[in-house]
C-alpha cells in the first residue's frame, strides 16, 4: 500500500456527513443558542455606541466640508442642537411618554444636579435635552472616563456637554457659570442596583466637596420607573467579582422597554457655609431617596412601569 493510497481526504458525501452531525449536536445548538442570547442582552449597549459613533462621524463630516462651523458655540450649531433636543424629546416621548415635573426648581444661575443612575440613563439625557429644549441652557454632564477611551464616540459627547473633569477643574467650571449634572453611583450603581431602586454611592462625597468650594446649590432629581427601562444583570457576586478587577462594562442589559418615565426635580439644597462635605452628602442623598420613595412603587415591576403609560397623572402629584 502506497503513501497514495492512505491519503485521506473528506469527499462531497463525507462533508455534508460531518456538517449534518454537527447541526445535530448539542454543543453546536449550544452554540447559536448562546450566540442569540448574548446578540438580544447586549443590543442595547451595541446600538448605544452605534448611535454615540454614528453621530459623531456626522459631526465630524459637517465641519471638515464646511458645512457647519468649526467653532460649535456658533448661531448655527445652537440651531442644531435646539432641532436635535426636539427630535431626542420626541424621542422619548414616543418610547417612554416622558415627562418632567418641577423645572421651576431649576436656577437660573450654577448648580450642581445629582441623581440615580440607571442600568442606561437615557432619562438623564432625555432631561438634559428637555430641559435645552424648553430654556436653550446647556448642561455639563460629569461622565466615565471610559466613554472618552472609546474611538469614534467623543465628537458627540462633548458637543453635548459631556466632560471628565478633576475636582478643581469642574469647581472652575461651576464658577464660570455652568452648571454641572452628575450621578454620584456612577457605573457601579448602574452595574449593581436593581428594581429595589437602592441608591449606592458608597463614601463618594467628591460632588459635595465641590458644591461647598464653588458656593453652588445641588439639585436632587429621580426618574420613575428608569430601572424597568432598561434591567441590567450586574448584581450576581461573578459579576460584581468580574467589574471590581476589571472596571469593564460587560453587564447584559434588556431594554429599552417602552414603559412610563417621569423625572422628578426636588428643591434645591442652598450652599451653606457651616456644613461640612459628609453632611451635604448626606443630604443630597436623602433628597433623592425621598423624592424615589415618594414616586417609585419598590420593587420595580415592569408590566405596572407599562401600564403606567395608560394611567391618568395628576401633575400635583
Amino acid at each position: 500500500m502506497t503513501a497514495k493510497d492512505t491519503n485521506f481526504t473528506l469527499g462531497e458525501g463525507s462533508t455534508s456527513w460531518l456538517i449534518c452531525t454537527l447541526e445535530n449536536s448539542p454543543v453546536f445548538s449550544l452554540y447559536w443558542l448562546g450566540l442569540v442570547t448574548v446578540v438580544i442582552l447586549y443590543c442595547p449597549v451595541v446600538l448605544l455606541f452605534v448611535w454615540l459613533s454614528c453621530c459623531s462621524i456626522c459631526i465630524k463630516i459637517c465641519k471638515i466640508t464646511g458645512i457647519l462651523p468649526v467653532d460649535p458655540d456658533s448661531e448655527q450649531w445652537r440651531k442644531l442642537l435646539q432641532i436635535h433636543a426636539f427630535l431626542i424629546s420626541m424621542l422619548g416621548k414616543v418610547l417612554h411618554g416622558y415627562e418632567v415635573y418641577g423645572m421651576e426648581n431649576l436656577p437660573k444661575g450654577p448648580s450642581i444636579l445629582v441623581y440615580f443612575h440607571g442600568g442606561i440613563p437615557m432619562d438623564s439625557f432625555y432631561f438634559l435635552q428637555e430641559v435645552y429644549r424648553m430654556t436653550g441652557r446647556a448642561y455639563l454632564s460629569v461622565m466615565d472616563h471610559i466613554f472618552f477611551l472609546i474611538p469614534g464616540v467623543q465628537t458627540y459627547i462633548t458637543l453635548l456637554g459631556g466632560v471628565h473633569p478633576s475636582r478643581e477643574e469642574c469647581v472652575d467650571l461651576l464658577k464660570e457659570g455652568h452648571a454641572v449634572n452628575i450621578a454620584p453611583g456612577g457605573l457601579r450603581e448602574q452595574n449593581y442596583s436593581d428594581k429595589t431602586y437602592k441608591l449606592i454611592w458608597g463614601k463618594r462625597h467628591g460632588f459635595a466637596q465641590i458644591a461647598i468650594k464653588a458656593k453652588v446649590p445641588i439639585i436632587p432629581y429621580f426618574t420613575m420607573n428608569i430601572q424597568e427601562a432598561y434591567r441590567v444583570w450586574g448584581n450576581t457576586w461573578i459579576t460584581r467579582w468580574l467589574y471590581e478587577r476589571t472596571r469593564l462594562l460587560v453587564f447584559p442589559v434588556l431594554g429599552p422597554l417602552p414603559v412610563k418615565l417621569r423625572t422628578y426635580i426636588g428643591e434645591p439644597i442652598p450652599y451653606d457655609p457651616n456644613i461640612t462635605p459628609e453632611e451635604l452628602f448626606e443630604k443630597a442623598k436623602a433628597a433623592v431617596e425621598a423624592l424615589r420613595d415618594k414616586h417609585q412603587k419598590i420593587p420595580g415591576s415592569i408590566p405596572r412601569a407599562l401600564w403606567e403609560r395608560f394611567e391618568v397623572h395628576r401633575k400635583e402629584e
